[in-house]
Formats: C-alpha cells, structure tokens, sequence
C-alpha cells in the first residue's frame, strides 16, 4: 500500500469508530453484564477448583447476592465442603479475576 493512503485512511476514520476490546467494554457497562459475566465465570469454575468427583455429587450451582448456593447429594461431602469452604471461595473468586462470591452455602 501506498504511505499516503494509509495515512489518509487513518484520518478518514468516523468518529464514532472504536477498538473492538473497547466497544465490548462498553457494551458490558452499559447493559450491566459484567456481573452475570462473572458470576458464570465462578461456575463455569466449580469443577475445575473442587474436583471432577465433588462436582459430580453436587448440582444446581447459582449466585444471588454474592452468595453461591450448591447442592450437594452427600451428607459426608457437605461436611468437607463446610471445612474447605474459605479456600473454595477465595479459589473461585481468583478464578473469575474479582470479588464474586462472600459466601458459599451449601444444601
């Protein structure tokens, strides 16, 4: 290409043009989806941070108000899960990149 069109090109750029990360950021802020954004990240996690057999035995994962329910089918698992539950939550909340979930309850 010639250096003049392209520095023409340049200038002939519409103002209302912008980088494609920037057009999704904005599209992220303006409808309010990061949240749901991350909040998929966060169970899009589970199995990764607990296990394939933990996420076997647990099911109906979701997130209201910062809190992730989980059902778990094991009284035993429950149990553990209760003990580990701090570092669950701090290991997803590392997964999804910010703060997601401040608690995790499990039924």
């Amino acid at each position: 290409m010639i250096p003049y069109l392209s520095i023409r090109n340049n200038f002939m750029r519409k103002s209302n043009e912008k980088p494609l990360k920037a057009a999704i950021e904005e599209f992220l802020e303006t409808f309010h989806l990061r949240d749901k954004l991350s909040q998929a990240k966060v169970i899009q996690s589970w199995e990764k941070v607990v296990g394939e057999m933990v996420a076997r035995n647990t099911s109906q994962l979701h997130i209201r108000n910062k809190v992730l329910y989980v059902k778990v089918n094991s009284a035993a698992l429950r149990n553990e899960l209760l003990f580990a539950r701090t570092k669950i939550m701090n290991t997803l909340n590392k997964e999804a990149g910010s703060i997601v979930i401040e608690d995790i309850v499990l039924n």
